[in-house]
This record gives structure tokens, C-alpha cells and sequence, in this order.
């Protein structure tokens, strides 16, 4: 599989079409990436409640085990996307036994009826990047796509991925600028993380000879079924959002510790331990 292995740099996370301030997804010290929804009751909440995400991390000191956290707005304003990355779970389980209740209860205090139905916990173990992206400076990523599945169980999440990562490199699509392969460390959930330079992009493979090649080889696939957007997330009559959304828009990015070299190589599963009830 080729990929562009270049040294990443800082990135600046101003909020625009086209930003740069995606996160490394690749970065390899990330052995957890943590994800999770926000549902709104109000599209107009979607910028407040991620200020006030980002804000609460940004004036709290920050233990190094967090690497990075990004939000991502959905683009009918009905939901949040927080795509975290830490270097294991036990440092963010720490954190949330003694620091996730305060900075919830503010947020909830100032913004109300947000619903999270739970973060999922990740790890990368594949990506597809194409080499004519130049490495990060040359990677201007404006939509991110989140297709899901549901999988029985570990060997069907690696042979799900593989497959999506193979045909992707055969396809080669246009203003794809990377796919990356999450799997959830319960065996039940492949999340590919998908970075493309638009909406029209998107819009020309789906409608591509190459986009039925791979939901073809998909559904040919046994233990493997399409997934919500939103994990566990019931649709309420009349809001906005809900499960089926999958595109989103860069919010802004906070960096904690800068990404250092990287590889391709898929990353070592971190040890599982048991869920903390403050993981919601």
C-alpha cells in the first residue's frame, strides 16, 4: 500500500474551507483515538457547545497522555463529532474519573439538552493516503466523511479494513486525501475516517463505477453490516441530526503535544480494561 511517510509539523487550526488543521490522524504515538457524538437540540448550538469544548481543555492543565482533540461539526448542524487522541486508556480513564464530571456539568449548565450516547474507543490500524497529497502541507482536507460498520469480531474488522484499504489503492479517487481505518477495541465496529478535499468529491465517487466496485466487495463480505453514524443514538421525531449524518466540517483542533515521526505500519492494540461509567 503506498503512502506518503513524510515528518509532520504544527499545524495551524484556523476555522475555513480547506483548513489544514486536520488532526495527524497517523501519528503513531496515538494508541487510542476516542470518539464520540454530541446530539444538539438546536442546530445554533453546534459552534457554542465545541467553543466550549475546546475552551474547557484549553484552560485546564492538560496531562500528556492527551495528544489531541479536534471537533468536527456536522453539516446539517445536527451533531458534534470529538475525535480525541490519547497515548492509552488508563491515562484518559484517570482523567475522566476525576475531571470529565466538572468540565460536563458546565458545559451542560450553560448549554442544555445536549444528548451523548457514549464515545466508542478506537485504534487506528491502517491508512490509505495517495502519494500526490505532498505530506501534510500539500494535504487540504475541507470535508471529513465517516462511513461505518458493524463487524462479529476481530478477524472480520482487519479483513473489512484490508479490503477497504485495497480497493481504495486500486481506485485511486479523485480528491480522496485519506482513509483511515479505525477499529473499535470491542471487535464490533470499523470506523473509516475518510478526509476529502469537498462535498463534490464526494458526491463524483459515490456516483462512480469505483464506489460500486467497493460497496460490491463490501456486501459480498460475511459479519459485516452498515452502521449509524452515531453509535446507539435512538432518532427523536423532529430533531435534526441523528444517526444517518456522516459529513462534517473541521471546527478547530487543539494540539497538546506535537506529532513526532511517523509510520504506516498498523498500531499495536493497547491492553483493554474494563469502561468507566463516566465514558457517556
Amino acid at each position: 500500500m503506498n503512502a506518503n511517510t513524510d515528518r509532520p509539523r504544527p499545524l495551524p487550526t484556523a476555522d475555513f474551507p480547506g483548513s489544514p488543521g486536520f488532526p495527524d490522524f497517523r501519528r503513531p504515538d496515538a494508541a487510542t483515538a476516542l470518539v464520540s457524538s454530541w446530539i444538539l437540540p438546536d442546530p445554533g448550538l453546534a459552534r457554542p457547545a465545541a467553543e466550549a469544548i475546546l475552551d474547557g481543555w484549553e484552560h485546564q492543565s492538560r496531562p500528556e497522555a492527551m495528544l489531541s482533540l479536534s471537533v468536527f461539526l456536522s453539516t446539517d448542524g445536527g451533531h458534534l463529532l470529538n475525535y480525541a487522541q490519547w497515548t492509552g486508556d488508563d491515562a484518559h480513564r484517570a482523567w475522566a474519573r476525576t475531571r470529565r464530571p466538572a468540565a460536563i456539568d458546565r458545559i451542560d449548565e450553560a448549554l442544555p439538552g445536549i444528548r451523548r450516547p457514549g464515545l466508542v474507543r478506537y485504534r487506528r490500524y491502517r491508512s490509505y493516503v495517495p502519494d500526490h497529497t505532498g505530506g501534510p502541507a500539500g494535504r487540504r482536507p475541507a470535508l471529513l466523511v465517516t462511513p461505518a460498520f458493524a463487524t462479529t469480531g476481530p478477524d472480520v474488522q482487519r479483513a473489512l479494513a484490508d479490503t477497504l484499504a485495497d480497493e481504495l489503492t486500486r481506485a485511486q479517487v479523485p480528491g480522496l486525501l485519506g482513509a483511515h481505518l479505525h477499529l473499535s477495541q470491542d471487535g464490533g465496529r470499523v470506523l473509516n475516517v475518510a478526509e476529502w478535499t469537498g462535498l463534490p468529491a464526494w458526491e463524483a465517487f459515490v456516483a462512480s463505477e469505483a464506489s460500486a466496485r467497493l460497496r460490491a466487495a463490501v456486501a459480498a463480505m460475511d459479519g459485516v453490516t452498515a452502521a449509524p453514524a452515531v453509535p446507539d443514538a435512538p432518532r427523536v421525531p423532529g430533531e435534526p441530526g441523528g444517526p444517518g449524518v456522516t459529513h462534517y466540517r473541521l471546527h478547530r483542533s487543539l494540539v497538546n503535544v506535537p506529532a513526532g515521526d511517523r509510520d504506516d505500519a498498523p498500531v499495536k492494540s493497547p491492553a483493554r480494561s474494563a469502561p468507566s461509567p463516566q465514558e457517556a
